[in-house]
């Protein structure tokens, strides 16, 4: 692309702020133009606000240090000369849902690494290899908005990314019960060990309202548009149990399911897995990891420290698939949770909206 889209960060100075950020340095279709965040840091340099608080293991992008922050609630200013908007602001639900809605008003569109939105009915929850079909609903959301251009997109939770992806290129199969475990690292809580040294050698057995996303969110990405709205697939069935574990960066997910068509053989589905690819690959998206699914075939993989920045984060880890004693199939999934899980997702639905023409120069 010729020009660039101006990008403001809504929320910069947090830590998917701050992934937000490094992976779009040097992004060769987006521009960070503006970053804005809580009045406590508006008026400082980035460098400024951030300083203690960076919170990534790798280091922050010179080139955003100067920036001047500015003040996430003075909406029409911030949305001044970009072109759309990445969301990461910490607030209140109902904050989140008005500050973006308000955005989206001054015709500036939103991408959200936030939950706020992620069951309104006419806003998109996409993992774009999945269900890139679903941003078609956006249509019906600018009538809702009264907007010409502006509009609200989401990416799913974090702790779907390692497993839902994989139901679903196994979905001729239909998969209709699935059991999953997933071990979630303390950056999903926006920590890092010198914020929460408590977690060192320790194991948390709860994590406030991820089973409940774990467990519903992949129907919301597998449901159909319908009307003006996108419905729900009623499977599969899933129960979880998210635990918070001495890992930074990665989750991992532990599924056992059963199937309501047999596969002939374990590698069938293997091939299946390892050829599944989507949009962003097929469009050559700059995210687009290709593969976006490895299959390790080692007993003792995936890992975090061996795996989880395969396809730079954005792509998604397997191994272990095999038969169980009480479900029809069990596996292991792994997927870095603020690159694919958080900021990158966000990063890859934003290039398939430009893409698909629904993000445009002002």
């Amino acid at each position: 692309m010729s020009d660039k889209y101006k990008v403001a960060i809504l929320g910069g100075t947090g830590m998917v702020g701050q992934r937000f950020l490094s992976i779009l340095s040097g992004h060769p279709w987006f521009q960070v133009e503006k970053i804005a965040a809580s009045p406590r840091s508006a008026g400082k340099s980035y460098r400024e606000a951030v300083e203690g608080r960076w919170k990534l293991d790798i280091s922050m992008p010179e080139e955003i240090g100067d920036i001047t922050v500015e003040d996430v609630s003075d909406v029409e200013k911030v949305a001044e000369g970009v072109d759309f908007c990445f969301s990461a602001v910490d607030m209140a639900k109902d904050e989140i849902r008005a500050i973006e809605e308000s955005y989206a008003k001054t015709e500036t569109p939103v991408v959200s690494n936030n939950s706020a939105h992620r069951w309104t009915p006419d806003v998109p929850m996409v993992i774009p290899e999945v269900n890139p079909e679903h941003i078609e609903v956006i249509r019906s959301q600018r009538k809702r908005l009264g907007t010409e251009r502006g509009f609200i997109a989401v990416k799913p939770n974090c702790s779907i990314q390692s497993y839902a992806p994989v139901l679903f290129a196994l979905r001729e199969y239909e998969p209709k019960e699935v059991v999953v475990s997933t071990y979630q690292a303390i950056s999903g809580a926006g920590k890092n060990f010198e914020d929460w040294p408590e977690m060192l050698g320790n194991i948390i057995p709860f994590i406030s309202g991820e089973e409940e996303k774990s467990e519903k969110e992949p129907l919301k990405v597998f449901g159909h548009i319908e009307g003006d709205v996108i419905v729900n697939a009623t499977e599969p069935r899933i129960s979880s149990q998210c635990i918070r574990v001495p890992v930074l960066n990665g989750h991992t997910a532990t599924v056992f399911m059963n199937l309501a068509k047999k596969p002939a053989s374990i590698e069938e589905m293997l091939e299946k897995i390892e050829n599944f690819s989507g949009e962003p690959q097929r469009l050559k998206l700059p995210s687009a990891p290709d593969p976006f699914i490895q299959y390790l075939r080692d007993d003792n993989r995936p890992q975090v420290k061996l795996d989880v920045d395969f396809g730079r984060g954005f792509g998604i880890s397997i191994g272990r698939l095999r038969e169980d004693s009480i479900f029809d199939y069990k596996f292991v999934g792994l997927s870095h949770n603020t690159v694919r899980g958080a900021a990158g997702g966000a990063v890859l639905c934003a290039e398939l909206l430009a893409a698909k023409g629904y993000i445009e120069h002002k």
